[in-house]
């Protein structure tokens, strides 16, 4: 009886890159980034060749040219004396505000219209119910113009705060709106006013460190700690102690009604609250319904089991419901917020200086720059958007299920 012997491994063929399944993937991959770097060498080559055609190069040295157009809002000293460069930043620092402020307007609107679609209160759930398929089903340039529109010619003049019998009063006896912008109060800091600041800072850190004691032990125990008025006992007793103990080292410059218009204070124009409104109210109806679908993913027997325990719809919902739903509302709401930060862009549907009116619109028309300012648009919106993703993506991390 004769015994088979095992015959001797082969070395590597060529012909294994195609045939052995454990190169293969291997092969295709590396076939498809080698096409892929070809075509980008043959775009880049061919742009650059079109360029020198037309006696043009890659110059970002336009950045510090004298820019000599003014900005009706900006957040940091600007003149139209300067570059084209501070005119960009200008820009974008005009474009990070109304998006902030538009993420947590639109976050605040979503969750409640999330919520409130689901009261068993008829009338309320038809209110949020016509608010979100209103703003959803209509474009957003539409709603930014219509709110705009609504401010310019719905409001009164800044003539009609003045005189001695005014058509028009103040918001508050502070605020003013008129069809020209909103006046506000603007802050005066006096001596001491960083040592203010520093203690509003820490009773916010007091605030972070409390809720997580308060947390630890509703886990460890299942007892609560107030938190709210505890919160709010941390953050305004030392605050206003220091305020008054150094003598008020803030104050208030607040506008003041003149012949044609406002003395003092600080003026938010028409166009920034009408993209401002419009950013949330239509990111909210969205976000609503991510916060509704994310509820409705949790098991009834959830509530179920809470009310059991004791708990109250409110209490329910904020530590059983909306915990859990958390896992399931933040993949897309990063979606939102994206969204919402690049339609930002239709600013200058009613002339807010972002930084797609000023990088990308202004001063690619006097510098005839326009890949070089489009390269560094599309760079600034990229870098925001990765920003965003890595925060969310980071938070979102920390809520997931652990398995032990």
């Amino acid at each position: 009886m004769s015994i088979a012997e095992n015959s001797p491994p082969r070395g590597f063929r060529p012909g294994q890159l195609l045939y052995d399944s454990r190169y293969r993937s291997v092969t295709i991959q590396a076939i498809a980034l080698a096409l892929l770097a070809a075509l980008l060498i043959y775009l880049i080559r061919n742009l650059v060749d079109n360029l020198h055609a037309l006696g043009k190069d890659i110059n970002f040295g336009f950045l510090d040219n004298r820019a000599g157009y003014d900005i009706n809002q900006a957040l940091i000293p600007y003149s139209n004396d300067m570059s084209h460069g501070r005119a960009a930043l200008v820009g974008m620092l005009n474009t990070l505000l109304v998006a902030s402020l538009g993420c947590v307007a639109a976050t605040i609107f979503g969750v409640l219209a999330g919520v409130l679609r689901l009261s068993k209160n008829w009338l309320v759930s038809r209110i949020m119910t016509v608010y979100v398929e209103g703003f959803r089903n209509v474009p957003l340039v539409l709603w930014i113009i219509l709110i705009y529109a609504l401010l310019t010619e719905a409001t009164p003049q800044p003539r009609d705060f003045a005189g001695d019998n005014p058509t028009a009063s103040m918001l508050f006896g502070v605020i003013a709106i008129t069809n020209r912008g909103t006046y506000i109060p603007a802050p005066i800091w006096g001596e001491g006013g960083r040592l203010l600041v520093l203690v509003f800072v820490l009773s916010l850190i007091a605030i972070w460190v409390w809720r997580r004691v308060a947390r630890r032990r509703q886990a460890a125990t299942g007892r609560t700690l107030p938190v709210v008025w505890v919160s709010l006992a941390i953050l305004i007793l030392p605050t206003l102690i220091t305020f008054l103990a150094l003598g008020r080292p803030l104050t208030f410059d607040v506008p003041e009604a003149a012949r044609f218009n406002f003395r003092g204070g600080v003026t938010v124009l028409n166009s920034f609250m009408a993209l401002w409104l419009a950013l949330s109210l239509y990111t909210g109806a969205f976000i609503a319904e991510i916060v509704r679908a994310g509820i409705l993913a949790i098991s009834k027997g959830q509530t179920e089991a809470a009310y059991a325990l004791g708990l109250r719809p409110r209490r329910t919902m904020s530590l059983v419901i909306l915990p859990q739903a958390m896992r399931v509302i933040i993949p897309p709401l990063i979606s939102q917020y994206l969204n919402l930060t690049k339609n930002s862009s239709l600013a200058i549907a009613v002339g807010y200086m972002d930084v797609r009116a000023t990088l990308g619109g202004i001063t690619i028309n006097q510098t005839g720059r326009e890949l070089e300012g489009m390269l560094l648009l599309a760079g600034f919106y990229l870098v925001v958007s990765l920003v965003i993703s890595a925060a969310m993506n980071l938070y979102n991390r920390r809520i997931a299920i652990k398995e032990r």
